[in-house]
């Protein structure tokens, strides 16, 4: 039994995939397009490690099926800026947010997705934003302000 590709657009680049349908997305930008910021953290979508964007929404690429991604619109971490510029990037780097880094590109692409919806957020609204979004290291204090900090910069 064979399907048909499937096509969708990483990064602003149209992509086809011919493998097995039922491949989390994850492991089509990891191996398949060399896209690797994007990080395995659990595989069961409650790290928050595999944040990108679908059509513009944060979803989790360890469990979206490449089946369910025809004529999707896919962001990575690689894709949020060219150069790295998004205000959240470079409040992430200003404020020395990671620590080990394993979850900040998943943080970065969560962020991101608040202050487009939510310009000025509250505490509460980082919090309830950003639950679900494990860093093993602790550096909530510094997410939420280099959340903050990009939020000044985008005004």
């Amino acid at each position: 039994m064979s399907t048909a590709p499937i096509t969708l657009t990483v990064n602003g680049t149209r992509r086809t995939f011919d493998g097995d349908p039922t491949m989390p997305l994850l492991w089509f930008l990891r191996d398949e397009l060399q896209l690797t910021g994007t990080k395995f953290g659990c595989g069961i979508a409650q790290c928050g490690a595999c944040t990108v964007h679908v059509n513009g929404a944060p979803a989790r690429a360890c469990q979206r099926r490449m089946q369910s991604l025809g004529g999707a619109d896919v962001t990575t971490i690689e894709g949020v800026h060219p150069t790295g510029e998004h205000p959240v990037q470079v409040a992430w780097r200003e404020i020395d947010v990671p620590q080990c880094g394993f979850c900040q590109s998943g943080q970065i692409m969560q962020a991101v997705n608040l202050l487009k919806g939510n310009p000025n957020p509250s505490d509460a609204d980082i919090d309830a934003a950003m639950n679900g979004h494990i860093c093993r290291c602790g550096t909530y204090p510094r997410i939420r302000a280099a959340i903050k900090a990009a939020a000044e910069k985008r005004s």
